[in-house]
């Protein structure tokens, strides 16, 4: 048994922020920190995982070295890989460095390491410790840990409404709701998802540009999902320049014809039918570890009937729209007792002026 203390809870938490500076970058590959301490107990380099191709954290540390390592103390956020991919494994430049002690946050979920990293690090001799700080590791890199377990992506449902809930006039009408200072934050948000999502509805009414506003490079991947490919000739969205742009459509009724609208450099996918789960497995098999729903309220409802979405990103503005028939966040769930309905567990509430942004995460357990 290892002993824990506050020194070392304190170099697993840069780990951790290090890790968090390739948020956005690093998909299909999680985030990752990590940090080297003599045998002394002294810095001697850290590194982060900035991009996918690039040198692993473990990696990009040993390379930043200025002093001789061995004896000394490693941390990093997950466990180190073990397989050779675009860069060689880190469990190799670890054992050849002559690290002494490992402190590892979590297990890699994925299959091909999945404690294999670990188990050969013991087994040149290092002391390996398992756990350390796992909670903050765990929320970090949740969407990683849930596209390899349920391999989907890990979905966030994103809307903005008024205080008596109405996301548009009857008129379809919406711009603006939210303020300025919120509209800019969504910006900020989309540049930490490897893809955001739109209905054909919401093409068609809205012809949104759907990127960060230049704060990531390059952009999310923009995707449609569209049931009939009855899509506008001309639209900001096949500007391809601005960012990868993809076109899903379910097969057994979309109109084929359609397709000749779609420009050249616009990949397109076909499903087998709009059950959004496919396209959650879909963009998950493309590497997409988070995804973004931007969507319409009758493709909201279907993504959360089929669990592809874990958390809601909400902003609340001071207005009241009123009209019953006024545009809705989602359609009808056909719930007809208050025992069926979803439950939301960890919110956040944040003021953005006299907006309210509201995080919460969807507690499927609790829906009958």
């Amino acid at each position: 048994m290892i002993e824990i203390n506050g020194i070392d809870i304190k170099w697993m938490k840069r780990a951790i922020y290090l890790a968090s500076l390739g948020k956005g970058r690093t998909n299909p590959n999680p985030m990752v920190g990590a940090v080297i301490l003599d045998k002394n107990g002294n810095l001697i380099s850290e590194g982060f995982h900035s991009k996918s191709g690039m040198p692993h954290a473990e990696a990009m540390a040993f390379n930043n070295l200025k002093k001789n390592a061995r004896d000394g103390i490693l941390y990093v956020n997950l466990e180190p890989c073990c397989h050779h991919g675009k860069t060689p494994p880190c469990v190799d430049k670890i054992i050849s460095f002559g690290i002494k002690k490992v402190f590892v946050s979590i297990e890699d979920p994925d299959k091909r390491v999945s404690g294999k990293g670990i188990k050969l690090l013991k087994d040149s001799g290092i002391e390996v410790h398992l756990g350390l700080c796992e909670k903050e590791s765990t929320e970090l890199n949740k969407s990683f840990i849930h596209r390899n377990i349920t391999n989907n992506a890990y979905g966030v449902l994103k809307w903005a409404m008024s205080m008596d809930g109405r996301v548009g006039l009857k008129n379809g009408k919406s711009k603006w709701i939210t303020n300025k200072d919120s509209r800019s934050l969504v910006h900020s948000h989309r540049a930490c998802f490897d893809a955001i999502v739109i209905g054909g509805n919401t093409l068609r009414k809205d012809d949104p540009l759907l990127t960060s506003r230049g704060r990531r490079n390059p952009e999310p991947l923009r995707v449609v999902f569209t049931k009939t490919l009855d899509l506008p000739e001309k639209s900001n969205f096949w500007d391809f320049n601005l960012a990868k742009t993809l076109v899903v459509y379910d097969s057994s009724c979309a109109d084929k014809n359609f397709l000749k609208r779609i420009p050249e450099g616009v990949e397109i996918e076909e499903l087998s039918s709009d059950n959004p789960i496919l396209l959650s497995n879909l963009l998950a098999k493309k590497g997409c570890n988070n995804v973004l729903w931007e969507c319409g309220p009758k493709l909201a409802t279907s993504a959360i009937k089929a669990g592809c979405i874990q958390e809601l990103m909400t902003f609340i503005a001071p207005k009241i729209l009123g009209g019953i028939s006024s545009m809705n966040p989602f359609s009808d769930f056909e719930f007809t007792d208050m025992d069926q309905v979803f439950n939301l567990c960890k919110s956040e509430i944040n003021f953005i002026g006299d907006d309210i942004f509201v995080k919460s995460a969807i507690n499927y357990k609790k829906v009958v």
